[in-house]
Formats: structure tokens, C-alpha cells, sequence
């Protein structure tokens, strides 16, 4: 039995005139959102033994701050450019590439992508839109990584921050 979150990263300002995309950091909101994630997936028993982020600023430091509040080494949090605007497929292969065994894996990244692969990986419900640093936790019925297929997952469950 394996595990998988999908994090979407935390909350994000605006982009500044002239500033890229990928340069966007997280605003104040963002920055407590995550660490407050990491607390809520950790008292669940969902700590990830490995984290896979894109590595525009805002994804890579919510996956950072979600490391260092669960403890976890720095070598446990691996970026993979695949992962930026990355479609539902894109994600998928990312996941059966890189995820090995590690249970929980978590994925960090971005809208829509990041909603529509949670949609497509749950044989139990439908995910519209998943809210910034919302985390959506399947289990699957896998060896590794590299036997994920759509619609497998089962037991979602669902958390993003404000949620009561």
C-alpha cells in the first residue's frame, strides 16, 4: 500500500511588473499556510518520506517550509522542472519515474494541473479545484511508484488551510 499527496502550493503574490512567473514568492499568508499543512498531514500520520517539487520559488519553499516543520532532511525534498504548469499527465510520469517505493510521496505544485491529477487519480470522487497549499492524500494498491494509474486511488482525503 502506497500513499501520495498532491500539495498545491501555498498562497502567492502578485506578480510585480516585469517579474516572471516562476519568480513569484510566497506572501505572508503562504508562508504560514504551509508550515500549518505540514502540522495537519504530520498529526495524521502522513509525513512524506520523500517530496518532489517544481521549482518555481513558490512551489519549492512550500515544499521547504513543509520539510523543516516535519523534520525532514534536505535531500528528501527533490525538484523536478516537469513539475512547473505541469499537466495531469506530466505529473504522472514524474510520479512513476522518481517515486521508488517512498510512501507517503508527496507531489508539490501548481493549478490547474495539480486539481486535475487529483481528479484523475481517485476512483472515489471528483476534485473541481483544489485551493492554495490544499492537500489531497490517496492510497493506492501499488508495489512502487511506477505502477500508478488513473482512477486507482481510493480512501481520499482532503485539507487545505481555513477548512474547519
Amino acid at each position: 500500500m502506497l500513499l501520495l499527496t498532491l500539495l498545491r502550493h501555498a498562497r502567492t503574490e502578485s506578480a510585480r511588473d516585469g517579474q516572471e512567473d516562476w519568480h513569484r514568492e510566497l506572501e505572508p499568508r503562504g508562508q504560514r499556510d504551509a508550515p500549518e499543512m505540514a502540522r495537519r498531514l504530520r498529526d495524521r500520520g502522513l509525513t512524506p518520506k520523500l517530496i518532489i517539487a517544481s521549482p518555481a520559488v513558490r512551489a519549492i519553499t512550500t515544499a521547504t517550509l513543509v520539510a523543516r516543520e516535519l523534520g525532514l532532511p534536505k535531500d528528501k525534498v527533490v525538484e523536478d522542472e516537469r513539475l512547473y504548469l505541469a499537466s495531469p499527465n506530466a505529473m504522472l510520469q514524474v510520479i512513476k519515474e522518481r517515486g521508488g517505493g517512498a510512501s507517503p510521496l508527496m507531489i508539490v505544485g501548481h493549478n490547474p494541473g495539480i486539481s486535475e491529477l487529483a481528479d484523475k487519480l481517485s476512483a472515489e470522487r471528483s476534485l473541481d479545484n483544489m485551493p492554495t497549499c490544499g492537500a489531497y492524500t490517496l492510497e493506492f494498491d501499488l508495489r512502487d511508484w511506477s505502477q500508478i494509474e488513473p482512477a486507482t486511488g481510493f480512501n481520499a482525503q482532503f485539507d487545505y488551510p481555513g477548512q474547519i
